[in-house]
């Protein structure tokens, strides 16, 4: 079983579509854990905020079948097939980390959105602070203590939760 920490982001009717990831997730494999839900500005556009957590899953799938599913889901629950960068998302799944897979090419891994969103690092670090960064040696507790504007994401109590 490889150990994935998938990312899950919306700012079209959130709580549906938060829920509904969580639960479509939690079929891929042995669901282990979920972050705290945090709510944070859209940036690169003007645009309702996001609710954005991780959730971390060991499953058998390949990588590739895996990153499939995943844009599959995001197309079922509304994402147009040519979504461009900053814009309104029902849903968003991104792999962040795929066991120890390092690679260029789509989907690169790890995810560069580790140094450079808050949305990203913080629920990372609340799931796996002593987490080795493939290919880059430090943790995710070194990461995060670099990072900025941590201060604008505001954790949403959840109104759900999957059990483990």
């Amino acid at each position: 079983m490889t150990s994935v920490y998938v990312s899950i982001g919306s700012n079209v009717d959130k709580h549906k579509h938060i829920e509904v990831a969580v639960d479509e997730l939690s079929g891929l494999g042995q669901f282990m854990r979920q972050s705290t839900i945090y709510e944070s500005p859209s940036l690169g556009f003007h645009g309702a905020s996001f609710f954005n957590l991780i959730v971390e899953i060991h499953t058998s799938l390949t990588l590739e079948v895996f990153a499939k599913v995943l844009r599959n889901i995001e197309i079922r629950w509304g994402r147009a097939v040519d979504a461009q960068k900053y814009q309104d998302r029902t849903l968003d799944l991104d792999i962040i980390l795929f066991g120890d897979t390092i690679r260029d090419t789509s989907p690169q891994l790890p995810r560069k959105d580790i140094y450079h969103y808050p949305f990203v690092i913080q629920p990372l670090y609340e799931l796996s602070p002593d987490l080795i960064i493939p290919g880059d040696g430090r943790t995710v507790r070194d990461i995060w203590l670099q990072a900025e504007q941590l201060d604008v994401l505001r954790a949403v109590r959840p109104w759900f939760s999957v059990s483990e």
